[in-house]
């Protein structure tokens, strides 16, 4: 899969505040709950990750309950967005990266050569619906079918009592309001799952992309589109579910076959059941798939992203293999998986798939 071009650059002294800040946000102390993590009390050091901003609430979580374990380490994450996490583990400046998309080919080949030689491993850490919020007083259960929210988005439904709006939702009063249709300033992962789901079931003119082609109101990372919707009536956005749900925002129910499916952890990870693996990649380390956003199940979420973590099979230095390694088994660990879901709202990883990522980061060395 090649991605369109898009603007990766991250100016070095604010990332380094970034993870600085973050790091101060979590500290190691011990609540009482730290979870059994074998091998952590051997582990020191810090340990650097960026990218998804979508992955920033669960990946607070999965922080504060490992160093609670291990008491010696502190893992930073620095929220940049996917292209420039994506970015700064190809040069080598985190040791992990996540990211709401997988590696296109080009960089397939940077991360290999950064890796030593090593395919990288790229695992699905979580799944999660990617929710349309919007601001619409007096509206409680929109509902939107995939063509409606293509046209808002393209700009060619303008106001929210739109016929085509009132077709989906024959029982609400919906008001004579402009629409604000609220978009990723950055390049985004998310904006690349949306406008997939977008490009393989609706007439949405622009293809996949990371960069947003339409107009409308930017905002930069996850929480910008949040603070925008939450602020400004007749908005509507696009924006990991778990902090739409967290910010009290509505979040409309999208339309499945005959039904309209609200975005709940557990529709989104049905999804998986009906992805394939990405073709040509290694089976054994590189576990990407491409989601089928057309599917019509009943009860499946069709907007959706896989959020990958990605790292190396090999580094140079043994400690940063030994911390990579510790934190991602914690993460799939059948106690990581259910705290990402219980404290951040994100569908867990299958047991099959999670199995086989496991296998995955059991090769870093």
């Amino acid at each position: 899969m090649k991605r369109s071009s898009y603007s990766r650059y991250l100016v070095p002294g604010v990332a380094v505040l970034a993870l600085t800040l973050s790091a101060c946000g979590a500290g190691n102390e011990d609540d009482g709950n730290a979870p059994d993590v074998e091998g952590a009390e051997e582990l020191s050091g810090t340990l650097n990750g960026a990218g998804a901003s979508t992955q920033e609430a669960v990946m607070g979580v999965w922080r504060g309950n490992f160093q609670n374990a291990a008491s010696d380490v502190t893992v930073n994450y620095d929220p940049a967005g996917s292209g420039a996490g994506r970015e700064q583990f190809i040069a080598g400046g985190v040791q992990f990266a996540g990211s709401d998309a997988y590696l296109d080919e080009e960089e397939l080949t940077a991360a290999t050569e950064r890796c030593n030689g090593t395919t990288p491993i790229e695992i699905p850490s979580y799944v999660a619906p990617i929710a349309v919020a919007y601001n619409l007083p007096g509206v409680e259960d929109l509902q939107l079918s995939g063509e409606t929210v293509a046209q808002i988005f393209n700009n060619q439904i303008t106001n929210w009592n739109d016929p085509a709006i009132a077709a989906d939702n024959p029982d609400a009063t919906l008001p004579d309001l402009t629409i604000n249709p609220v978009f990723r300033g950055d390049a985004s992962g998310t904006t690349e799952n949306f406008t997939t789901y977008l490009d393989a079931t609706t007439s949405w003119p622009h293809g996949p992309v990371e960069d947003w082609p339409a107009t409308g109101e930017a905002a930069t990372g996850t929480s910008g589109v949040i603070e925008v919707v939450t602020g400004t009536e007749g908005s509507i956005g696009y924006a990991d579910g778990s902090q739409v749900e967290e910010a009290g925002l509505s979040a409309a129910a999208i339309g499945v076959g005959e039904e309209f499916v609200a975005p709940t952890p557990e529709a989104a990870g049905q999804i998986l059941t009906a992805s394939t693996p990405v073709p040509g990649r290694d089976a054994e380390v590189d576990l990407a798939v491409d989601i089928d956003y057309t599917t019509q199940e009943s009860g499946t979420y069709p907007i959706v992203l896989a959020s990958y973590l990605i790292a190396c099979q090999s580094y140079e230095d043994s400690n940063e293999a030994e911390l990579v390694k510790g934190f991602l088994e914690y993460i799939l660990s059948p106690e990581g998986q259910e705290s990402g879901t219980q404290d951040a709202g994100a569908a867990p990883l299958p047991d099959e798939l999670r199995e086989k990522a496991a296998a995955a980061v059991e090769k870093i060395s």
